[in-house]
């Protein structure tokens, strides 16, 4: 099968184009710029295209089929050949879905959750030898590609991102795997630029539990508000299993989960991550894994990529950076480091990245966001405001946002670097939040000051 991708450099797409290479397929690709990892993985593959930019000769009627991704334009000039040449066009879910209509299709949806739940699934899927398909969001040690499609595979995981499936189409991507087996585990809003209201946002959801197959399941978690009524309202004929935070304790900075065997050390913490295994044990469980060898391989899942990593750690200080930036990430996040070690001074910085995070009217979503840590830290930068053409936000208006008298913020980057290496992190823990970097900070020179 010929397949081109039109902007193969996504982290989602040129994932997707390294598993079909590695099916057998025959991939082709372009992009107009494409960066690192990305780059390297394709050119290692050969998949790297030899020049940047849109080549509609690329585009003949010997192709089986185009996936577009998000980058692309409407306009794109390769997507335009192909429509004029009546090729089959997809997004990158539905090509996913096309891979997997034949297979038990597990989807993990929710706003928050999704990539740590789908990594431990594979995690306990891995440490057991059984061969799974998978797309996830983030790379995990003992996996070599993030999407992995094969002919013989029973079951495929899939995190369920409900953003915009393509240029073309509008749809959010989990609408169209159609579950067997799919897990919602919160609703917090998000991606305000293309779901502009609250009720908005939550209807995407409405659909993603109507959208699974009838006969099929869900497991939810019932501590979520809205997760709750929106599954227990939907008239889809599916068994409906609910799930919560399980037992646990903390002891020494160490998290025991609470099992019937007895306390179980893991190297995760937080509530946030506790109820996430609550709902992948239900899924791997489903997947035909006991519950006695999924607390086996548990115990040794250390985290998705970028979500509470652990940078440096001494005899009295710890310091960690999160992807965390939506209101409900944050304020999990500050709690989880904060309950991990109550007795050390939490000093949480938050940087304000995405398009939702900087926009004025969705900042008073982060009301109480920080509010576990002991010192609490905003920085964000105007020319990024400039940048997305948002309205201009003022220092005054993120205090007021966060309901916090003492919160520093900083807009200088230099100004936020000079604060951070000029603190004592003698008995501190240190977290860093973000989907940037502080306008240029080295993580490296972070660690040197917890030794």
């Amino acid at each position: 099968m010929n397949v081109h991708f039109i902007a193969i450099g996504g982290s989602a797409m040129h994932n997707l184009a390294l598993a079909l290479h590695n099916k057998g397929y025959q991939v082709t690709g372009s992009d107009d710029t494409i960066f690192e990892p990305s780059k390297s993985r394709l050119e290692a593959k050969g998949l790297l295209p030899e020049n940047f930019g849109w080549f509609p000769e690329k585009v003949t009627s010997n192709l089986d089929a185009i996936v577009l991704g998000m980058h692309a334009k409407a306009d794109n000039p390769e997507l335009l050949k192909a429509q004029d040449l009546g090729l089959k066009i997809y997004s990158y879910p539905e090509f996913l879905y096309e891979q997997s209509k034949h297979k038990t299709r597990v989807v993990i949806g929710g706003s928050h959750g999704k990539t740590t739940i789908t990594s431990m699934i594979l995690h306990v899927m891995h440490y057991h030898d059984r061969d799974v398909d998978y797309m996830v969001g983030a790379q995990l040690e003992g996996f070599d590609v993030m999407v992995k499609l094969t002919k013989d595979n029973d079951f495929i995981v899939l995190e369920g991102d409900e953003y915009l499936s393509s240029p073309i189409d509008r749809r959010p991507k989990f609408h169209l795997y159609k579950p067997n087996i799919a897990l919602l585990s919160g609703i917090a809003w998000d991606h305000i630029n293309v779901f502009p209201t609250y009720k908005n946002y939550v209807e995407q959801f409405k659909i993603f539990v109507d959208s699974i197959v009838q006969g099929g399941s869900i497991n939810y978690n019932e501590e979520d508000a809205e997760v709750k009524k929106v599954v227990e309202a939907s008239e889809n004929p599916i068994r409906k299993i609910a799930y919560q935070t399980p037992e646990y304790t903390v002891e020494n900075g160490e998290t025991l989960l609470e099992t019937p065997e007895g306390p179980l050390p893991i190297e995760i913490f937080g509530q946030h991550n506790l109820n996430n295994l609550a709902g992948a044990k239900w899924i791997c469980q489903h997947m035909g894994i006991d519950e006695d060898d999924f607390y086996e391989a548990i115990s040794s899942f250390s985290g998705a990529s970028k979500r509470l990593e652990k940078i440096a750690e001494n005899t009295n200080s710890v310091a960690y950076k999160d992807f965390a930036h939506s209101p409900s990430k944050v304020e999990a996040t500050t709690k989880a480091v904060k309950e991990q070690y109550k007795d050390k001074t939490l000093v949480a910085c938050l940087e304000l990245h995405t398009y939702s995070s900087l926009n004025a009217e969705f900042l008073n979503e982060y009301k109480g966001a920080l509010d576990a840590a002991d010192v609490a830290v905003v920085f964000y930068s105007p020319q990024a405001v400039e940048i997305k053409k948002l309205e201009k936000v003022t220092q005054e208006q993120i205090a007021n946002a966060f309901k916090r008298d003492d919160l520093i913020v900083y807009t200088n980057p230099e100004a936020f670097k000079d604060f951070l290496f000029s603190q004592d992190f003698n008995n501190k823990a240190l977290l860093l939040m973000s989907s940037g970097n502080y306008g240029g900070l080295d993580f490296d020179e972070v660690k040197k000051l917890i030794q």
